[in-house]
Protein backbone atom coordinates (compact mmCIF):
# COMPACT_ATOMS: atom_id res chain seq x y z
CA UNK A 1 0.00 0.00 0.00
CA UNK A 2 0.89 3.56 -0.65
CA UNK A 3 3.10 5.76 1.49
CA UNK A 4 1.88 9.91 1.69
CA UNK A 5 4.85 12.00 2.23
CA UNK A 6 4.00 15.55 3.31
CA UNK A 7 6.92 18.12 3.74
CA UNK A 8 8.71 15.68 0.91
CA UNK A 9 11.29 18.33 -0.50
CA UNK A 10 12.24 19.32 3.06
CA UNK A 11 15.69 18.17 4.12
CA UNK A 12 14.25 14.97 5.95
CA UNK A 13 11.80 14.14 3.12
CA UNK A 14 15.11 13.85 0.72
CA UNK A 15 16.67 11.26 2.21
CA UNK A 16 12.86 9.15 3.25
CA UNK A 17 12.01 8.65 -0.21
CA UNK A 18 15.08 7.13 -1.42
CA UNK A 19 14.79 4.87 1.51
CA UNK A 20 10.92 4.22 0.61
CA UNK A 21 11.53 3.20 -2.73
CA UNK A 22 14.63 1.40 -2.00
CA UNK A 23 12.42 -0.72 0.23
CA UNK A 24 9.93 -1.39 -2.65
CA UNK A 25 7.28 1.10 -0.98
CA UNK A 26 4.92 3.00 -3.56
CA UNK A 27 5.43 6.76 -2.59
CA UNK A 28 3.23 9.96 -3.43
CA UNK A 29 4.98 12.79 -2.85
CA UNK A 30 2.58 15.86 -2.01
CA UNK A 31 3.99 19.51 -2.71
CA UNK A 32 3.07 22.84 -3.39
CA UNK A 33 4.81 23.18 -6.83
CA UNK A 34 5.69 20.55 -9.40
CA UNK A 35 8.56 18.62 -9.05
CA UNK A 36 11.11 16.60 -11.32
CA UNK A 37 10.10 13.41 -12.19
CA UNK A 38 11.22 10.53 -9.94
CA UNK A 39 11.31 6.62 -10.40
CA UNK A 40 9.19 5.11 -8.32
CA UNK A 41 7.32 8.33 -6.66
CA UNK A 42 4.11 9.94 -7.42
CA UNK A 43 4.33 13.77 -7.38
CA UNK A 44 1.03 15.30 -6.17
CA UNK A 45 1.16 19.19 -6.44
CA UNK A 46 -1.67 19.89 -4.00
CA UNK A 47 -1.91 22.24 -0.71
CA UNK A 48 -2.31 19.72 2.49
CA UNK A 49 -4.86 22.04 3.88
CA UNK A 50 -6.66 21.36 0.73
CA UNK A 51 -6.23 17.85 0.70
CA UNK A 52 -9.18 15.71 -1.16
CA UNK A 53 -9.57 12.50 0.83
CA UNK A 54 -7.47 9.52 -1.11
CA UNK A 55 -9.80 7.19 -3.11
CA UNK A 56 -8.05 4.30 -1.69
CA UNK A 57 -6.52 3.69 2.15
CA UNK A 58 -2.80 4.50 2.42
CA UNK A 59 -0.63 2.41 4.12
CA UNK A 60 0.39 5.04 6.15
CA UNK A 61 0.81 8.94 5.93
CA UNK A 62 4.23 10.64 7.03
CA UNK A 63 4.40 14.61 7.86
CA UNK A 64 7.48 16.73 7.95
CA UNK A 65 5.25 19.89 7.23
CA UNK A 66 3.19 22.21 9.62
CA UNK A 67 1.93 19.84 12.76
CA UNK A 68 -1.23 22.20 13.28
CA UNK A 69 -2.37 21.09 9.55
CA UNK A 70 -2.71 17.54 9.66
CA UNK A 71 -4.64 17.37 12.99
CA UNK A 72 -6.64 19.92 11.41
CA UNK A 73 -6.91 17.97 8.52
CA UNK A 74 -7.97 14.66 10.07
CA UNK A 75 -10.91 16.77 11.63
CA UNK A 76 -12.69 16.78 8.75
CA UNK A 77 -12.89 13.24 8.40
CA UNK A 78 -14.99 10.53 9.10
CA UNK A 79 -13.56 7.35 7.83
CA UNK A 80 -9.49 6.73 8.84
CA UNK A 81 -7.79 7.57 5.31
CA UNK A 82 -5.10 5.89 6.77
CA UNK A 83 -3.48 3.07 8.75
CA UNK A 84 -1.17 5.11 10.56
CA UNK A 85 0.32 8.78 10.71
CA UNK A 86 4.04 9.33 11.87
CA UNK A 87 4.83 13.29 12.06
CA UNK A 88 7.68 15.49 13.13
CA UNK A 89 7.27 18.34 15.53
CA UNK A 90 10.36 19.46 18.00
CA UNK A 91 12.63 19.58 20.83
CA UNK A 92 11.55 23.23 20.86
CA UNK A 93 7.91 22.03 22.15
CA UNK A 94 10.45 21.72 25.56
CA UNK A 95 13.73 23.51 25.49
CA UNK A 96 11.90 26.92 24.70
CA UNK A 97 9.23 26.60 27.49
CA UNK A 98 10.65 28.78 29.55
CA UNK A 99 11.09 31.15 26.99
CA UNK A 100 10.82 35.30 27.72
CA UNK A 101 10.39 35.92 23.85
CA UNK A 102 6.68 36.11 22.72
CA UNK A 103 7.46 34.87 19.35
CA UNK A 104 9.09 31.82 21.35
CA UNK A 105 6.23 31.26 23.34
CA UNK A 106 3.91 31.10 20.44
CA UNK A 107 5.86 28.38 18.61
CA UNK A 108 5.31 26.39 21.66
CA UNK A 109 1.59 27.08 22.22
CA UNK A 110 1.48 25.95 18.27
CA UNK A 111 3.52 22.88 18.40
CA UNK A 112 1.96 21.52 22.27
CA UNK A 113 -2.01 22.06 19.98
CA UNK A 114 -0.62 20.48 17.59
CA UNK A 115 0.61 17.37 18.71
CA UNK A 116 -2.47 17.29 21.01
CA UNK A 117 -5.19 17.61 18.08
CA UNK A 118 -3.02 15.38 15.74
CA UNK A 119 -3.12 12.42 18.68
CA UNK A 120 -6.61 13.43 19.36
CA UNK A 121 -8.53 13.36 16.17
CA UNK A 122 -5.87 10.26 14.91
CA UNK A 123 -7.19 8.39 17.95
CA UNK A 124 -11.08 9.07 17.30
CA UNK A 125 -10.17 7.90 14.11
CA UNK A 126 -8.71 4.46 14.91
CA UNK A 127 -5.23 5.78 13.30
CA UNK A 128 -2.18 4.89 14.85
CA UNK A 129 0.33 7.83 15.07
CA UNK A 130 3.48 8.19 16.14
CA UNK A 131 5.05 12.18 16.84
CA UNK A 132 9.01 12.66 16.24
CA UNK A 133 10.52 15.37 18.71
CA UNK A 134 13.99 16.11 16.70
CA UNK A 135 17.04 18.82 18.15
CA UNK A 136 19.39 20.84 15.71
CA UNK A 137 18.34 19.18 12.40
CA UNK A 138 20.88 18.85 9.75
CA UNK A 139 22.80 17.05 6.54
CA UNK A 140 20.85 18.49 3.23
CA UNK A 141 22.08 21.84 2.90
CA UNK A 142 18.20 23.14 3.67
CA UNK A 143 18.74 24.16 7.30
CA UNK A 144 18.17 27.84 8.40
CA UNK A 145 20.42 27.65 11.30
CA UNK A 146 23.93 26.20 10.44
CA UNK A 147 24.04 26.22 7.14
CA UNK A 148 23.44 29.82 6.33
CA UNK A 149 26.21 30.37 8.44
CA UNK A 150 28.46 28.50 6.61
CA UNK A 151 27.90 29.98 3.43
CA UNK A 152 28.14 33.23 5.11
CA UNK A 153 31.26 32.13 6.18
CA UNK A 154 32.39 31.03 2.69
CA UNK A 155 31.36 34.78 1.18
CA UNK A 156 33.30 37.09 3.74
CA UNK A 157 35.91 34.44 5.04
CA UNK A 158 35.31 35.06 8.59
CA UNK A 159 33.65 32.28 10.67
CA UNK A 160 32.14 33.50 14.38
CA UNK A 161 32.43 31.16 16.71
CA UNK A 162 30.27 31.59 19.97
CA UNK A 163 32.23 31.27 23.16
CA UNK A 164 29.32 29.08 25.09
CA UNK A 165 29.29 25.93 26.66
CA UNK A 166 25.55 24.79 26.45
CA UNK A 167 25.17 20.92 25.23
CA UNK A 168 23.51 20.68 21.45
CA UNK A 169 22.76 17.27 20.09
CA UNK A 170 22.97 17.80 16.31
CA UNK A 171 20.78 14.86 13.91
CA UNK A 172 20.94 13.94 10.55
CA UNK A 173 18.02 14.37 8.37
CA UNK A 174 19.12 10.67 7.37
CA UNK A 175 18.43 8.93 10.88
CA UNK A 176 15.50 10.74 11.37
CA UNK A 177 14.48 9.18 7.65
CA UNK A 178 15.96 5.77 9.67
CA UNK A 179 13.82 6.13 12.30
CA UNK A 180 10.55 6.73 10.04
CA UNK A 181 11.40 3.76 8.67
CA UNK A 182 11.32 1.83 11.54
CA UNK A 183 8.40 2.67 12.68
CA UNK A 184 6.69 1.67 9.45
CA UNK A 185 7.60 -1.56 9.88
CA UNK A 186 5.89 -2.40 13.12
CA UNK A 187 3.75 -1.30 15.81
CA UNK A 188 6.32 -0.55 18.67
CA UNK A 189 6.11 3.40 18.45
CA UNK A 190 2.30 3.54 17.75
CA UNK A 191 0.68 6.33 20.24
CA UNK A 192 4.25 7.35 21.29
CA UNK A 193 6.08 10.33 21.73
CA UNK A 194 10.02 10.12 20.65
CA UNK A 195 12.18 12.57 21.33
CA UNK A 196 16.08 12.05 18.32
CA UNK A 197 19.06 13.82 18.78
CA UNK A 198 21.94 13.33 17.30
CA UNK A 199 24.91 10.44 18.59
CA UNK A 200 26.92 12.88 20.53
CA UNK A 201 25.93 16.09 23.10
CA UNK A 202 28.69 18.86 22.43
CA UNK A 203 29.22 22.33 23.81
CA UNK A 204 27.97 25.07 21.58
CA UNK A 205 32.02 25.97 20.91
CA UNK A 206 33.01 22.39 20.01
CA UNK A 207 30.14 22.20 17.79
CA UNK A 208 30.74 25.59 16.03
CA UNK A 209 34.63 24.68 15.60
CA UNK A 210 33.83 21.33 13.71
CA UNK A 211 31.04 23.45 11.76
CA UNK A 212 34.26 25.78 10.91
CA UNK A 213 36.39 22.23 10.17
CA UNK A 214 34.07 20.89 7.86
CA UNK A 215 33.70 24.20 5.35
CA UNK A 216 35.87 23.16 2.81
CA UNK A 217 37.36 26.52 2.30
CA UNK A 218 39.88 28.83 4.01
CA UNK A 219 38.03 31.26 6.76
CA UNK A 220 39.25 33.10 9.79
CA UNK A 221 38.05 32.00 13.12
CA UNK A 222 36.65 34.66 15.24
CA UNK A 223 35.77 34.30 18.88
CA UNK A 224 32.82 35.72 19.91
CA UNK A 225 33.24 35.95 23.92
CA UNK A 226 30.47 35.85 26.17
CA UNK A 227 30.23 39.80 27.08
CA UNK A 228 29.80 40.36 23.14
CA UNK A 229 27.21 38.12 22.92
CA UNK A 230 24.86 39.47 25.67
CA UNK A 231 25.67 43.39 24.62
CA UNK A 232 24.31 41.80 20.74
CA UNK A 233 21.14 40.55 22.69
CA UNK A 234 20.81 43.73 24.27
CA UNK A 235 20.74 45.78 21.42
CA UNK A 236 18.76 42.96 19.11
CA UNK A 237 15.58 42.26 21.00
CA UNK A 238 15.18 39.08 18.57
CA UNK A 239 18.72 37.63 19.58
CA UNK A 240 17.48 37.60 23.30
CA UNK A 241 16.11 34.30 23.01
CA UNK A 242 18.68 32.13 21.43
CA UNK A 243 21.43 33.84 23.52
CA UNK A 244 19.42 33.85 26.65
CA UNK A 245 19.77 29.48 26.07
CA UNK A 246 23.64 29.35 24.94
CA UNK A 247 24.78 28.20 28.24
CA UNK A 248 21.59 25.81 28.38
CA UNK A 249 21.52 22.40 27.73
CA UNK A 250 19.07 21.74 24.56
CA UNK A 251 19.45 17.98 24.09
CA UNK A 252 17.13 14.96 23.95
CA UNK A 253 17.00 11.28 25.96
CA UNK A 254 17.43 9.05 22.48
CA UNK A 255 17.02 5.64 25.08
CA UNK A 256 13.40 5.36 24.58
CA UNK A 257 14.04 5.69 20.27
CA UNK A 258 16.49 3.45 20.56
CA UNK A 259 14.30 0.64 23.52
CA UNK A 260 11.25 1.45 20.62
CA UNK A 261 12.83 1.75 16.83
CA UNK A 262 16.40 0.38 17.70
CA UNK A 263 17.70 3.70 16.20
CA UNK A 264 20.81 4.93 17.14
CA UNK A 265 21.63 8.01 15.18
CA UNK A 266 25.50 9.33 14.29
CA UNK A 267 27.65 11.21 15.85
CA UNK A 268 28.11 15.02 14.29
CA UNK A 269 31.38 14.67 11.75
CA UNK A 270 30.26 17.09 9.14
CA UNK A 271 31.51 17.66 6.13
CA UNK A 272 31.99 19.93 2.97
CA UNK A 273 29.17 18.14 1.07
CA UNK A 274 26.82 18.65 4.47
CA UNK A 275 26.28 21.89 3.85
CA UNK A 276 25.46 21.71 -0.12
CA UNK A 277 22.00 21.58 -0.48
CA UNK A 278 20.60 17.74 -1.82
Amino acid sequence: MTVLVSGATSQIGRFLLPRLVDAGVPVRALSRHPQPTQPGVEWQAADMRALPVPAQALQAIVSFAPLDAWGDWLARQQVAPARRIIVTSSMSVLTKQGSAQPDEQALVALLQRGERNLAEQADRLGMQWTVLRPTLVYGAGLDRSLTPIVARARRTRVFPIPMAHGLRQPVHADDIALAVMAALQGDAAAGQTLQIGGGERLDYQQMFQRVHASIGTTTLPLYVPGVALRLLAAAAPRARGPVSRLEQDLVADNAALAATLGVHPRPFTPTPDTWRPR
